[in-house]
């Protein structure tokens, strides 16, 4: 019998106190951790690490950070959070836009962090576990597939983050219900999240854009005030 499967991290931060704390709350919460000072030494390593959770700031002495997490998003499914100084809005949102799931700036509280990983780390994942019955989602040309971790339109495969999939399949899975922001924060996230709702609808337009760039359908709805929840089309689970 086998144990447990070994956490991992990739901390790309060029602040060695920084960086040196994330290693210790990190690694207290159970991850084997490779730390890293730009973001060409913190690519390699989530390339050799093939991490759980990369916790990335966004001002490295070599790359930007949102170009980082663009080229991390291109060969991993790491659930990437960024912890950086930029405060602003914007920065937030480009950084969720180019595929992060979490985004918290400093100085930030170590008990935060590790209630966030938390979250992230309590999403259904499938390592060496007995296989759930088929779940396949169909849901007019869009096809959800639980247990690949697959969307498809029109039998061609959409390129979806970790957090973006999560949520598509949480709406295929409860097509005719309206699914409130604060329904999926809690869903996706969990309750340990503290941030701000709008989160969702960063990442839900995200999700929308990159079905809509496969077919000419937006899939999912606006319910306005209220939330989200997939259209009208007819959806059937897959028998099998």
């Amino acid at each position: 019998m086998t144990g447990p499967r070994t956490l991992s991290a990739v901390v790309i931060e060029d602040d060695p106190d920084v960086r040196g704390l994330l290693e210790t709350v990190l690694g207290a919460s159970g991850f084997d951790v490779t730390a890293s000072a730009t973001g060409r030494e913190g690519l390699d390593a989530v390339r050799a690490a093939d991490p759980d959770v990369v916790t990335l700031d966004l001002q490295l002495p070599d790359l930007d950070g949102l170009e980082v997490c663009r080229m991390i998003r291109g060969f991993s499914h790491s659930y990437v959070i960024i912890l950086t100084a930029r405060a602003e809005e914007i920065d937030r949102l480009m950084g969720l836009e180019t595929g992060a799931d979490d985004y918290m700036t400093k100085p930030f509280s170590p008990r935060e962090l590790r209630a966030r990983v938390a979250a992230l780390m309590r999403r259904p994942r499938h390592f060496g576990t007995e296989p759930e019955p088929s779940q396949v989602f169909h849901h007019g040309a869009l096809t959800v597939d639980a247990d690949r971790r697959t969307a498809a339109v029109d039998g061609r495969e959409v390129a979806l983050t970790r957090t973006e999939f999560d949520l598509l399949l949480l709406l295929a899975r409860g097509p005719v219900r309206v699914w409130t922001r604060p329904e999926l924060v809690e869903s996706v996230w969990g309750n340990a999240w503290q941030g701000d709702h709008h989160l969702v609808d960063v990442h839900v337009n995200n999700l929308r854009r990159k079905l809509t760039e496969s077919s000419d359908h937006s899939w999912i709805m606006t319910v306005r005030g209220v939330g989200y929840r997939l259209d009208e089309a007819d959806v059937a689970r897959d028998p099998s």
